[in-house]
This record gives C-alpha cells, sequence and structure tokens, in this order.
C-alpha cells in the first residue's frame, strides 16, 4: 500500500463514516464504546467528543497525562478548521512535503497533523464536531476511532480500515 493508496482510503472513510443524527446521547455511546475497546485491548487513551463547539464526552484513562489533553486539542484544531480527519491532513501534506505551518502559517503548538481526530458529520451536512483519542501510536489512534465509528454506523470495517504498517 503507498501513501496515494492510505489516502484514498481515508478519504472513504470520510465519505461512508457520517451520522442520519447526533446528539449527546450519541457522543456517549460512541465515547463509551471508545473507552470499553481500549481496556479489552490493555492500552490507555484519552477521548473526547466535541459538538458544535461544546464538549460532550471526555474520559482520561489511568496512564494518560496533561501530554494527552494537548494532542487532542491540537489535532481538533486541524478537524475544525480543515473539516477533515487529522490523519489525512498530516498524510497530505507529507505527500506534498510540507507543514501546516510552512503552507497555511499554522503553528505545530496548536495544530497537530497527527492521527486520532475524526469530523463528526451528518449526512449530507458540514461537520459539526470531532470525535478525538490520544495515547497510541497516530495510526492507531486512527484506527480506533474508524473502528468504532464503523460499528456504530453498520459499515464493515474490511471495506474501511488502513492496512497495518510493518514495524
Amino acid at each position: 500500500m503507498s501513501l496515494d493508496d492510505d489516502i484514498d482510503i481515508l478519504a472513504r472513510q470520510e465519505r461512508m463514516l457520517c451520522f442520519p443524527s447526533f446528539d449527546a446521547d450519541t457522543a456517549w455511546e460512541l465515547g463509551t464504546q471508545l473507552r470499553e475497546l481500549a481496556q479489552e485491548r490493555g492500552v490507555s487513551v484519552a477521548i473526547e467528543v466535541e459538538l458544535y463547539g461544546l464538549t460532550v464526552f471526555s474520559c482520561y484513562m489511568p496512564g494518560t497525562n496533561p501530554d494527552h489533553a494537548d494532542w487532542i486539542r491540537r489535532k481538533r484544531n486541524v478537524v475544525q478548521r480543515f473539516r477533515r480527519s487529522s490523519y489525512a491532513m498530516g498524510l497530505q501534506l507529507k505527500q506534498k512535503n510540507t507543514t501546516l505551518e510552512a503552507q497555511q502559517g499554522l503553528p505545530e503548538r496548536d495544530y497537530a497533523t497527527h492521527g486520532g481526530c475524526f469530523p463528526i458529520r451528518l449526512v449530507g451536512s458540514d461537520c459539526i464536531g470531532t470525535l478525538a483519542v490520544s495515547g497510541l501510536p497516530q495510526r492507531d489512534d486512527h484506527a480506533i476511532v474508524v473502528e468504532v465509528l464503523a460499528g456504530y454506523l453498520d459499515q464493515p470495517l474490511a471495506d474501511l480500515a488502513l492496512p497495518p504498517r510493518p514495524q
């Protein structure tokens, strides 16, 4: 799989993982599912769901720290500004051999183009919020979010998952 293949899969994820409706109860269900999946896998992550500018779910599992909150903030800023997943933005910039700071003047201290934050969209609508995870390698942060979204929205994960990268 090439960088171009990954970017195509990320675009498909963003097209397919849209909600018919979304509210605070949906945020709670998704956040809880993410926490349970992380627990099952024996990993600690920070989780945040933001909707219309308000944090509607937040969880910091044992083993996380304030740095995870800052990573979430920085990833969320990317998604809010560009309406794309933070990982998709990072791979697109990598493909162009540039950074947000070089391209847009946006400082790394406020914008992180690392995997883990995904746009919440309603079918036929724009981004209304974000779902973010921090605590794993960036591809894994992104993958766990997509896995939970695909399950919640009854989308086949096999059609949406990025292939694992060789270690």
